[in-house]
């Protein structure tokens, strides 16, 4: 018998050569598809965050939305939103991170957090990790205490989660690849 996370795993989605040759694309699509394997994937996150005396969860543009709002709502929690520059329309604060190529950065509202909550930041996948360290970084200059980050996938060999690591935040991944095949 398969546990939650192969359960989960299963339906992910391998696309090679997206967006580009060499590149093993892990598509959540299929699990986000499949009613039996959403609330899979929602109710491992809802055991692991239960009672934890979380206050927000800050989900990650685009994809770290889906997830995170609806632990959000199963956890009674408050969620903030993560975006791409540019996306929100009151006063931000911003991060940038470097990309393959150049730069690029997400933005909070300046009213998100309060100093001293508990926030797990959550997102579909930590690659680089660049993305999540800046959501991290974030979510520290506005005051608040990242508990977790917390990703569907964790693509290990790109050591993203090390990053992530060295900001002294605990990683939790309901999936590995250890390798890009």
């Amino acid at each position: 018998m398969l546990s939650n996370a192969e359960f989960v795993r299963d339906r992910i989605r391998t696309v090679p050569d997206w967006p580009k040759p060499g590149v093993m694309f892990r598509d959540i699509t299929p699990v986000l598809q499949e009613p039996r394997s959403f609330r899979v994937l929602v109710d491992i996150f809802v055991h692991r965050y239960m009672n934890q005396g979380l206050d927000l969860i800050a989900g990650i543009d685009a994809r770290g939305f889906i997830v995170g709002s609806v632990l959000a709502y199963e956890l009674n929690l408050g969620f903030v939103p993560v975006r791409k520059r540019g996306k929100l329309p009151y006063t931000t604060v911003a991060e940038e991170y470097q990309l393959e190529y150049g730069s690029a950065a997400v933005e909070m509202h300046t009213d998100a957090v309060q100093a001293g909550q508990k926030v797990l930041v959550i997102d579909d996948l930590i690659a680089t990790g660049g993305t999540m360290v800046a959501a991290i970084k974030l979510l520290q200059r506005l005051g608040a205490t990242v508990t977790e980050a917390a990703s569907i996938i964790d693509l290990v060999y790109l050591k993203g989660s090390d990053a992530v690591r060295a900001t002294g935040t605990p990683v939790y991944s309901v999936c590995t690849y250890e390798a890009e095949a």
